[in-house]
């Protein structure tokens, strides 16, 4: 099986109202090749419009750059005024791991729009959520505190102020714009059967983690004059934690206070279908209720089991089951990558781990930095799990085609060789991000959190396996290759990495035990 990397982006636009800017929005997003438009949402009293589009991650990110662009150009926020909260044209503009890739991975890809579209536009644009290079501006509401109007008149002239990419001054018509990795939340909003605006702020006093409400959700309360009531908007930014229901009956017994229903919710954007099914099963209770029951599934996957899975969303139980069956895939190869993934996984925990509290004030930044660039490297190996497997059916496929004539057989050779080289080609990368991967290893022993010592020791020894497994793949498969340029090369480089990581990973380890003994002093 195939394992397509699939990123989704939701970028709000501050226009609502404007029908031929925002049929040119999503047109400019439609006109790029392998991207999929999901959704167009937008609201009049908002004055604000939500794009749900996915595919390939730099399918996305062009996507995203050719509707900015276009945004920049449209709209003009000296002219803007609606409901809710906006700093910029191009408010906010989020990338969200769908399959196959990682929080890692969207983080780069962020830093990437973030750089080109500030360089085209002029427009200065702050990291946020996971990319957040500050713990201020993990929350966007802190970024966007003073909107336009206010930010106008501090970048540039407020240190903390000052953007992440782009100049330090406002562009005079599009304003500021945010841009981040985050995991997939649920945008949702309760209108209440009353005009009073103190309502809705209760309300969402109530459920806004801020205020004392659910730890995963971010809430306002807004006034719709249109519709002749207020609303509760909120974010759940965890949906498998806190869950539609569990918001919904909060507002609810809130709203009845005041003598108020709720008279209508709204979502918006796209909803993931385990959010609906445990809404579901919350009003429904029925005995058993699994995406394996939902019939229409198994029609619009065209005729394929919608419970199949690939190597990476198997749990580790299930990949164990795969790896021990009497088949050559998944391999030594792809265990591999495996282990490299969990290596770097370990590196991101310890990094984690050292961020907060006046002791890691002064390596926050480092640390930050090194566990973005191991989450990517994480991500990379992720992938290389399939795709060591695929590279191998691909090489055995080859060998067992039909050669009859000497040209088939000439064919059929270069198609081998060709395959073989890609075979090679896939652990040597996994022997590469395992060694980019050691060499945060060794900062996070040197420098992280040292109650979790024990944990970069491990991350070093699963990294080392990576490595050291991942070069048996490439040497079989340079064995039966005969380009000699290629086979010198990459041999050179195997023994090159190899003899590097030993190294490296015999310092990590000297570096545990010290602080391990240290600890031990300690205590």
């Amino acid at each position: 099986m195939n394992l397509v990397k699939v990123v989704e982006c939701v970028p709000n636009f501050s226009e609502g109202r404007n029908q031929s800017i925002i049929d040119a929005l999503a047109n400019a997003i439609k006109s790029v090749e392998g991207v999929r438009l999901l959704d167009v949402e937008f609201d009049p009293d908002h004055n604000r419009s939500v794009f749900t589009f996915i595919g390939g991650p730099q399918q996305v990110k062009n996507a995203a750059l050719k509707a900015a662009e276009l945004a920049v150009e449209k709209i003009d926020l000296t002219k803007h005024k609606g409901a809710h909260p906006r700093m910029g044209a191009v408010d906010v503009v989020p990338f969200i791991p769908l399959h196959g890739t990682t929080i890692g991975e969207c983080i780069e890809l962020s830093k990437e729009f973030a750089k080109e579209f500030s360089e085209k536009c002029n427009v200065p644009v702050f990291l946020y959520s996971k990319s957040a290079t500050r713990r201020d501006r993990v929350d966007l509401p802190n970024i966007r505190e003073g909107e336009f109007e206010g930010l106008r008149e501090e970048i540039g002239t407020n240190p903390e102020k000052d953007p992440d990419y782009g100049p330090s001054k406002i562009h005079p018509t599009a304003g500021a714009t945010a841009t981040g990795a985050r995991n997939f939340l649920i945008a949702i909003n309760f209108n209440l059967s009353t005009t009073n605006l103190e309502v809705a702020k209760v309300c969402a006093d109530a459920v806004r983690a801020t205020t004392g409400g659910f730890v995963n959700v971010q809430g306002i309360g807004l006034d719709l004059p249109a519709k002749n009531c207020v609303q509760v908007s909120l974010n759940l930014t965890h949906p498998r934690r806190t869950k539609i229901h569990q918001v919904l009956e909060v507002v609810r017994n809130e709203a009845r206070r005041f003598g108020a229903t709720v008279v209508e919710t709204e979502i918006v954007g796209m909803v993931p279908l385990f959010a609906l099914l445990d809404a579901l099963r919350y009003y429904l209770q029925p005995e058993r209720l699994d995406e394996s029951m939902i019939l229409d599934l198994y029609y619009l996957a065209g005729g394929f089991d919608p419970t199949k899975k690939t190597f990476t969303e198997m749990s580790m139980i299930e990949f164990g089951n795969e790896v021990r069956r009497a088949r050559a895939t998944p391999g030594g190869g792809s265990v591999a990558a495996a282990l490299g993934s969990f290596g770097a996984g370990l590196v991101c925990m310890v990094t984690g781990l050292s961020l907060s509290g006046r002791k890691f004030a002064g390596i926050k930044e480092e640390m930050l930095e090194h566990r973005h660039a191991c989450e990517y490297d994480r991500g990379v190996l992720m992938d290389l799990i399939e795709k060591d497997s695929k590279a191998f059916d691909v090489v055995m496929d080859a060998m067992r085609a039909p050669a009859e004539t000497a040209a088939e057989k000439k064919k059929k050779d270069a198609i081998i060789e060709e395959a073989t080289i890609e075979a090679a080609k896939v652990p040597l990368t996994t022997m590469q991000h395992s060694f980019n991967a050691l060499t945060h290893a060794r900062l996070a022993a040197e420098k992280g959190n040292i109650n979790s010592i024990t944990d970069a020791g491990v991350a070093a020894h699963a990294l080392m396996a990576a490595i050291e497994g991942a070069a048996l793949n490439v040497r079989i498969n340079l064995g039966n290759i005969k380009d000699k340029s290629f086979v010198d090369k990459t041999a050179k480089e195997v023994e090159k990495l190899l003899k590097d990581a030993t190294l490296l990973k015999n310092e990590v380890l000297e570096i545990v035990e010290v602080r391990m003994k240290e600890l031990a002093k300690s205590s």
